[in-house]
């Protein structure tokens, strides 16, 4: 009955007709967003506090760029790239679009968005890209065999330093897998040497991104069944803490007060670089009072990096490590004071000079988070810190410590002090010992 109401109604008001057919043929050919998607915008919450940190400055890499006002003379460079992947390979150039053209549908499936570009126009794009890519990966890894006079990045001086950077951003990336096809398909002679393009990845990355102590991480990567969706993505696998150390850091988060690095300091804290396995090896030895933290490199590009990562981890994955990093770093570090402090103890290398703009790098990467006080994963490590800084003893031992035995000369002025003070206590008892005793009528002998 009510359908019937429903027709009679569309019958009465024939005006709705063409606005009725619009929004049905709208409805009609909306796509599902695929379950391989991986590469998105990022959010607006955390684009608008850095737009440039999260937009390509020198090379497009995918559709999402491609032909932006800016980067179009990088276009020219790639191709050359292109031309030189396929002299050096076996398969001809028909052979590489086919390849692309066979994985289009899933390429097209990765990126969160639907991609405008005709067929031919997306394949194109996506194979210089790649070959662009690869190429410079294998020119880093074998600059005698592949660098030349002629080469647009290596022959020129800083130019990788503008181009790696924009290789890190998220909405800057190819799918991992159609690096690996057309790597194997292509089978570059120095290739022989038995690397993958993970290893060359890592090659890349490691100097650059002072990835130290990541070689057990790499051969867990390529071991395991869990596929790399991209680079961001593989650079968040790199720095990804081990299972038992996830299983003893996490929990539930009481207060998200946590003391400065000053007030660490204050209260008897000593701190120690920190192992480079990854960024979220920070440890605290509550017995000795020592925090551990990771060596970070602040820059640009470490900002570059960090943001990246982040913005894909919201978008992709329920964990929030790199979140949570940048969560506790803006409670540790509120001040130049603690830039210092960190610096000082060579935890922090403060490449752009001034410690208050250190400070403000660090404490803007927060903006824009997700907090999730259920499942914060330095929830032990803010806990523990609380609750040493609450320790009276402490402050008075740190105290005692950095003001009166904090220099070789003030430790020999406290002694010199104590053997004084010691010296004339001595000398008043002996003082009041050689007195003579009055006798019982008050006379004295």
């Amino acid at each position: 009955m009510a359908s019937n109401n429903h027709a009679s109604s569309d019958i009465e008001n024939p005006q709705q007709v063409p606005l009725q057919d619009s929004i049905a043929g709208e409805l009609e050919s909306l796509s599902c967003i695929s379950s391989a998607c991986s590469i998105y915008r990022v959010p607006e919450r955390l684009r608008h506090v850095k737009e440039r940190a999260y937009t390509p400055k020198v090379v497009s890499i995918g559709p999402l760029h491609h032909g932006r006002k800016g980067l179009k003379a990088m276009e020219e460079q790639k191709k050359w790239y292109l031309r030189d992947f396929i002299r050096r390979s076996n398969p001809s150039l028909g052979s590489f679009i086919r390849v692309v053209k066979e994985k289009e549908e899933r390429l097209r499936g990765c990126y969160a968005e639907r991609i405008q570009f005709s067929s031919d126009e997306f394949v194109k794009i996506i194979l210089v890209d790649a070959a662009f890519i690869i190429g410079v990966l294998l020119r880093l890894k074998f600059p005698n065999d592949l660098q030349d006079e002629n080469d647009c990045i290596f022959n020129r001086p800083w130019m990788l330093q503008d181009v790696w950077p924009d290789m890190l951003l998220l909405e800057n990336q190819l799918p991992f897998f159609i690096l690996e096809n057309l790597f194997e398909h292509g089978n570059v002679k120095v290739s022989s040497h038995g690397l993958s393009i993970y290893e060359l990845s890592h090659n890349f990355f490691k100097d650059l991104m002072h990835l130290e102590e990541t070689e057990d991480k790499l051969k867990t990567i390529i071991s395991s069944s869990k596929k790399v969706e991209h680079f961001v993505d593989f650079l968040r696998h790199l720095h990804l803490p081990d299972l038992q150390q996830q299983q003893k850091q996490k929990g539930k988060l009481q207060t998200l007060t946590t003391p400065s690095m000053m007030e660490l300091h204050l209260a008897g804290v000593g701190f120690e670089v920190g192992s480079s396995r990854n960024l979220f090896d920070l440890q605290f030895n509550k017995a000795k009072g020592i925090l551990k933290i990771p060596k970070l490199i602040i820059c640009d590009e470490t900002e570059v990096s960090v943001r990246n990562l982040l913005a894909f981890e919201q978008c992709y994955y329920r964990e929030n490590y790199i979140n949570d990093y940048v969560v506790i770093m803006d409670r540790l570090v509120n001040s130049q004071k603690d830039v210092d402090l960190l610096v000082k103890y060579g935890i922090f290398e403060n490449r752009l000079g001034d410690s208050s703009e250190g400070s403000f790098l660090i404490n803007k990467l927060a903006d824009g988070v997700i907090l999730d006080f259920t499942e914060f994963y330095f929830a032990t490590l803010c806990e523990d810190l609380n609750t040493y800084c609450r320790a009276s003893w402490h402050k008075w031992k740190a105290n005692l410590r950095q003001n009166y035995f904090n220099t070789p000369w003030a430790i020999v002025s406290v002694i010199a002090g104590v053997i004084l003070l010691l010296l004339t206590l001595t000398q008043a008892v002996c003082s009041l010992i050689s007195l003579p005793s009055p006798n019982s009528d008050g006379k004295q002998h």
